[in-house]
Parts: structure tokens; C-alpha cells; sequence
């Protein structure tokens, strides 16, 4: 398996979440696992734009991160490619529903063996994302 999938519905529309996405003063505020906090260096967010960051861990570890914003289309779809290892390339759509939004998160490594032994990190990881996102929704609405 190399690709990961989840989503939420969140009770926000897709003006809302987008807006948390785009914005990088919010987007810092949520992006990562519960406990980490980000330093961003860049964050072009427009398609071809480049994003780069260091997400600090909560035992005080840094992770570097470089990424390209591949696809942006407003208030629908974004798609992330992280540049640097691992390498993968990260899908989030917006769709309508009767209560909100359903956020889609689509998440796609290159390497099998490499997606194989990130699991356990990456499915728990993912949605404590799309809880912290839920969290700086409801600070912004």
C-alpha cells in the first residue's frame, strides 16, 4: 500500500476550510501532528509555488520539509508534492455536503517500502491533522 486515505466532515464550508489552507499565518497553526509547531521560510501558496518549513517536534526534534503547491483550485482542491524524503504527494478536496464540507485527504508515497514502515506514524498522524484543522476552523469562523 502506498496510499493513505482519510476524511472528515467538518460543519464549516468550503470557503472556510480553503481560507484555513491558504492562509499561511493559519495554516501554521494547524499543519502537523497534536504537539508539533511550525517555522515557515516560504509559503507561496499558488500553483507552482514552494512551501518550506520546519516542523518542531514535541520532544524538541526538527523536521525539515520542502514541498510545491502542484494544484490549487479555490475553495475545491489542493495537492501538495513533498520534495524531500520521504517523497510523496498529498491530495485534499473540499466537497459540499448536507452538513458542512467533506474533507478528502489523499496522501501517496513514491516508494512502497518506505510508505510500509511510515504507517503507523502516518494514519495516526493524518488525522490529528484533520482534527487540528477542525480546531483552527472553529477559532476563525
Amino acid at each position: 500500500m502506498t496510499t493513505f486515505n482519510t476524511s472528515r466532515e467538518i460543519q464549516a464550508t468550503a470557503e472556510q476550510i480553503f481560507a484555513s489552507i491558504g492562509d499561511p499565518k493559519r495554516l501554521s497553526q494547524w499543519w502537523g501532528p497534536a504537539g508539533f509547531t511550525n517555522t515557515f521560510e516560504i509559503c507561496e501558496f499558488r500553483n507552482g509555488g514552494s512551501w518550506v518549513f520546519t516542523m518542531h517536534g514535541p520532544d524538541g526534534t526538527d523536521y525539515p520539509n520542502e514541498n510545491v503547491f502542484v494544484e490549487i483550485e479555490s475553495g475545491k482542491k489542493v495537492v501538495i508534492r513533498h520534495v524531500g524524503e520521504p517523497k510523496y504527494q498529498l491530495t485534499i478536496t473540499l466537497t459540499p455536503s448536507a452538513t458542512g464540507t467533506l474533507v478528502s485527504w489523499s496522501q501517496e508515497f513514491e516508494n512502497p517500502e518506505v510508505a510500509s514502515r511510515l504507517e503507523p506514524i502516518v494514519v495516526p498522524a493524518n488525522e490529528q491533522n484533520l482534527d487540528r484543522l477542525v480546531a483552527e476552523i472553529s477559532r476563525g469562523k
